[in-house]
């Protein structure tokens, strides 16, 4: 055990008032370390100056005594932003723009072989500097670095280089495998010059901390042998002290939510289908948060019309009350090469609230497993028209009849305190 004061640094882009699932991930491993003896240092960006896709200042509230340092940095999206007159910032790798005119190729180009690894590394002149300084003040022996961005893990490489440090780099998604590298238009000396790095970054940090098993997988194959035993596999989780206050209300129609974004590769077409095949009037259907076009359309046509209902993206606290208020949650996993590895930030919120699931995804990827072995719903190929009627039947039957189960969490082994416990077990 730690003495009491024991500092680690924390370098992460992502910090409230940022808004997502990464930003929950550290926000809420740094409240609960305090109870295993450590004390968080973050080092992140100035909100004012940073390009963030969402935002949600809640988040704040969590991390009050959380010392916190901001720098500078310096980002090409502002250009970007005025560039192609858009009014936000491209997020999830442009999950949400459509087909790329020519100016939007160009940028995109500009940003897979200029920006290695990505248009957020110009924070890392200035977040180094502050870096040596904390680890000077503190004499910190522990460092994480979490991404994506992925240049955040090049600061890791620097600073392991010129101190004694124990290096913990929490990759939250693929790097060079991401679905989405490919739009990136890269060079072949701009992929060779990323595939270096991650290589890197693999081969010198003392720890590698990822979210899934597959994921796990893809870097176990660029680290080289001998490197297996430095893989962490410490997924996303729920906090229960967000579930307490939120309470269940009896609705009078069958209540179907889905919470987070629905781009187009989501494909949930199938299950729109089967959904209109019900009769409308003892159906609800909300989308809670982004939701491509196509997807709003669709969901007209169903006949289904006025209980389609979407809800801009909220506030986390909101959100969880919208999922513990439904009689059944949509989880969707989008149709890309590797999503068995996909695990979002809300199917285990989906399990905190105790909800039945019904899944559209890969059937034998992670996700699908954890539902499984969790015992809280099913996973459908995105095209089982069959399997998808005959489980909104059942849940339908005990709504109807009030034969439903009891709602409590489940698998409380993804409880974001038991998952800091293990992160704080890699420490030094």
């Amino acid at each position: 055990m730690a003495h009491h004061s024991e500092k680690v640094l924390i370098i992460t882009y992502y910090w409230p008032p940022a808004g997502g699932a990464g930003v929950q991930r550290w926000v809420k491993f740094s409240k609960y370390l305090k109870n295993n003896g450590y004390q968080p240092v973050v080092l992140t960006v100035k909100p004012e100056k940073a390009s963030y896709a969402l935002t949600d200042a809640t988040f704040d509230r969590e991390v009050t005594g959380v010392e916190v340092h901001r720098t500078d940095t310096f980002e090409p999206f502002q250009a970007y932003k005025k560039l192609l007159g858009k009014k936000e910032i491209p997020y999830a790798g442009f999950a949400n723009e459509t087909e790329p005119g020519w100016l939007e190729k160009v940028s995109r180009f500009v940003r897979g072989n200029f920006f290695i690894p990505d248009a957020r590394r110009g924070w890392n002149r200035y977040a180094l500097p502050m870096a040596r300084q904390l680890i000077k003040k503190y004499g910190i022996r522990n460092l994480v670095t979490t991404s994506p961005p992925h240049s955040t893990q090049l600061t890791g490489l620097k600073l392991k280089a010129e101190f004694r440090l124990n290096w913990i780099a929490d990759l939250r998604d693929p790097w060079t495998d991401i679905y989405y590298y490919p739009l990136m238009y890269h060079t072949l000396w701009a992929r060779n010059r990323d595939k270096k790095w991650e290589q890197r970054v693999l081969q010198n940090a003392d720890k590698v901390v990822v979210v899934s098993d597959a994921i796990k997988n893809l870097y176990l194959a660029k680290a080289g042998t001998g490197t297996e035993g430095k893989f962490h596999v410490i997924p996303n989780g729920f906090d229960e002290a967000d579930f307490i206050g939120a309470q269940p209300k009896k609705n009078r129609v069958f209540t179907i939510t889905y919470t987070g974004t629905i781009a187009e590769n989501y494909h949930i077409e199938t299950f729109l289908e089967v959904l209109g095949e019900f009769s409308p009037e003892k159906f609800r259907l909300r989308f809670v948060g982004r939701v491509a076009e196509k997807y709003k359309i669709l969901a007209g046509r169903s006949g289904w019309g006025d209980n389609v209902l979407f809800i801009p993206h909220v506030r986390h606290g909101r959100a969880v009350e919208y999922m513990v208020s439904s009689d059944l949650l949509l989880l969707a996993i989008p149709d890309v090469p590797d999503n068995e590895g996909i695990l979002t930030g809300k199917l285990f919120e989906y399990l905190a609230s105790g909800v039945p699931i019904l899944g559209v995804g890969p059937v034998n990827g992670d996700a699908a497993g954890i539902v499984r072995n969790c015992n809280a719903g099913q996973m459908f190929d995105y095209g089982d028209a069959a399997g998808m009627k005959s489980f909104l039947s059942e849940k339908f039957h005990e709504f109807d009849t009030g034969n439903t189960k009891p709602r409590e969490p489940r698998c409380r082994q993804f409880s974001r305190e038991a998952l800091t416990s293990q992160i704080a077990r890699l420490f030094k």
